[in-house]
């Protein structure tokens, strides 16, 4: 059996929140990691087929800014997947 490589590709879930706060206070400062995991795990039975493994990282980004963000998700994903 050939050895397949793993890879890691960027997705993007896009949504809008409603809000007469300030963009600052409106997400949560003190979210756990097992929150985190809880939300990851989520996604990736809800969205993925099985053997899919999903990691986050949320934050808000000016729609100016979406690629710059997904390539540095990607830096960091991949910089994990290299140093396995």
């Amino acid at each position: 059996m050939e050895n397949q490589e793993t890879k890691a590709y960027p997705f993007a879930l896009v949504g809008f929140f409603v809000t007469d706060k300030e963009v600052k206070d409106v997400f949560r400062q003190n979210i756990t990691p097992e929150e985190l995991e809880k939300l990851q795990d989520l996604l990736k039975k809800t969205i993925f087929n099985e053997g899919v493994d999903v990691a986050i990282s949320p934050f808000i980004v000016p729609p100016d800014q979406v690629n710059d963000a997904l390539n540095q998700l990607a830096d960091v994903i991949f910089t994990q997947e290299e140093n396995k």
